[in-house]
């Protein structure tokens, strides 16, 4: 459940090409070279441009993108990566009422649907997860991603456990708390999907009924 969201607010001219530059240089210099790296996101800002809900503050990175951008083209170091791992599991939220599963027919079309965030999307409208453009799901469909891993039979495989549930709810929520500079969004970290469109695609990975464990 992969998809990155990038918001579609200017076409790349002369500018964006060179800010391209910079951010490899970014990722390849070394850590203390602060300048390349404040260039390189003045350069993005100066080259898009905000439209609707698609602002420039989208450009400002966290903690854990600063040190993915920086570790980009070279070998993460597994202290670093531990570190990334550990502040972004303390982020994980679990449902107050403690209910981790919904529908996982809700959950299915939350999977199948990539709309959200783009400037031309309305802001009102619960983004979806396009769970299908990196992963399988059901074994019944005919077109899906492979940027990520197989989830068929996630439930089946891992058990219809609770430990099975607070795995698949927390690795939705936050998938930077298991894989380092996964490509993962972070769906509940950073408020892409509601805490109840959370609950149905975890009902849609662990649910017996669901397509996934057929």
């Amino acid at each position: 459940m992969m998809k990155r969201f990038v918001p579609r607010i200017a076409m790349m001219g002369a500018a964006g090409l060179i800010a391209a530059g910079l951010l490899q240089a970014c990722a390849t210099a070394p850590a203390d070279d602060a300048d390349v790296r404040a260039r390189a996101a003045a350069m993005m800002k100066s080259s898009f441009k905000a439209r609707g809900q698609a602002q420039l503050s989208r450009l400002d990175q966290d903690e854990t993108q600063r040190l993915c951008s920086e570790y980009a083209n070279r070998p993460l170091p597994p202290s670093v990566a531990e570190k990334i791992q550990q502040a972004n599991l303390a982020t994980v939220r679990f449902p107050a009422d403690g209910k981790l599963v919904g529908d996982w027919k809700a959950g299915e079309r939350i999977a199948q649907s990539g709309q959200g965030f783009q400037y031309s999307d309305n802001p009102q409208t619960p983004a979806g997860a396009n769970c299908y453009a990196c992963h399988q799901l059901s074994g019944t469909e005919l077109a899906y991603g492979t940027i990520g891993p197989s989830l068929r039979n996630f439930g089946k495989l891992r058990g219809f456990t609770d430990e099975t549930r607070k795995y698949a709810w927390s690795k939705v929520y936050n998938a930077e708390a298991f894989t380092a500079c996964s490509n993962m969004p972070r769906f509940g970290h950073q408020s892409i999907l509601t805490e109840q469109q959370i609950r149905d695609v975890v009902a849609l990975l662990v649910d017996p009924a669901s397509p996934v464990n057929q």
